[in-house]
Formats: structure tokens, sequence, C-alpha cells
């Protein structure tokens, strides 16, 4: 196995190359997260004890239902947002026939192959440091960030999240690589 900076390794094999991405591992952040989460559930176990316990008036309800969606959704992003940055990886698998893409959490997930004929314009984009998409990008609470992107037929496939402006470079040059090495065989 090599590495590529210190989130990108891949393993080069006679009929394929394995790349994996891990997501930015900081101890801090994650513990932030996770308090938070933590306390997100809380309320969220406070708000449904008060629906089912407490005599509520009709518009004390409805009010905490509303709370309940705004609740719902949170919990559902932080918590894919937080299990992404513990247990997320993404994995490129590139073979005589395709480059295949898998975003997984745990093993979880489902790769996609994106035959080399099909696939057109592949660039990557970094943001600019200090702009507004660089600023909201970085957070750890928005699991976008795709570096790289690529259409197959008539869709943006986006690959490669938060990735460093090096380790950007660095992955474009081994994929373009090892894309030209096995699409001539």
């Amino acid at each position: 196995m090599k590495w590529i900076g210190k989130r990108i390794s891949f393993v080069d094999q006679r009929s394929k190359t394995t790349i994996v991405v891990d997501p930015e591992k900081n101890l801090w952040i994650n513990a932030i997260m996770g308090s938070w989460l933590a306390m997100w559930y809380a309320i969220g176990g406070t708000v449904f004890w008060a629906l089912n316990v407490m005599p509520l008036k009709e518009q004390e309800v409805i009010i905490l239902w509303i709370f309940v969606v705004f609740w719902c959704y949170y919990a559902f992003r932080v918590t894919k947002s937080f299990l992404w940055i513990m247990f997320g990886q993404e994995f490129i698998k590139i073979d005589d026939r395709a480059f295949h893409l898998k975003k997984s959490i745990l093993s979880y997930g489902k790769s996609h192959p994106y035959y080399f004929d099909n696939i057109k314009n592949m660039t990557y984009e970094i943001p600019k440091q200090g702009s507004l998409q660089g600023i909201w990008e970085s957070s750890p609470w928005i699991n976008g960030g795709e570096r790289f992107s690529f259409d197959y037929f008539q869709k943006k496939i986006s690959f490669g999240r938060k990735l460093s402006e090096k380790e950007a470079k660095l992955l474009s040059q081994l994929i373009t690589k090892k894309i030209q090495e096995r699409a001539k065989n």
C-alpha cells in the first residue's frame, strides 16, 4: 500500500488499482460534534416525552410538532455527517473496463461502475480560501465538498470530499495515469 498525503492510499495490482480516500480526522472536532449530537438527541427525547406525558394545549402541541420536524431534519443530517467523519471512506477501483466509485460508511454503500468510453470532462476544482464556498465546505457539518467531477451521460458524478489542493492534484495525476494505462488494454 502506498500513500498520497495523509488521507489517500492506493494499491496497484496487475488487473486493477484500488484507491481509498479517508475523511479528515480531527479529534477535537469529532468530540465536539459527537457531544453536540448527543445533546441534540437529549433535546429530541425531551420534546417527545413532553408530547406524550405533559398535558399541553393544542397550540403548544402544534408548536412542538413543528419543532419535531425541524429536529428530525437536523438529527438526520448531522448524524449522517458524524458517521461519515468517523467511519466513512471513498473507494475508487480502476480496472480494465471501468472506473468504480463507492462512498461507504463502515462497509455499507454501493459500488457504481463508470465505463471509460462514457466518462467526459474529468476535472477537479478547489474553492478559493476565504470564499463563501470554501468556508461553507470546510464545516464539519457539511458532507459535500467533492473536488472531482466528470460527466457520465447526462449526469454529473462527483467525489473526493474535502481534499486539499495538493491532495487533489496528486490524486488527479494518479487517476489520469491509471485510466490511461487500463484503457489501453
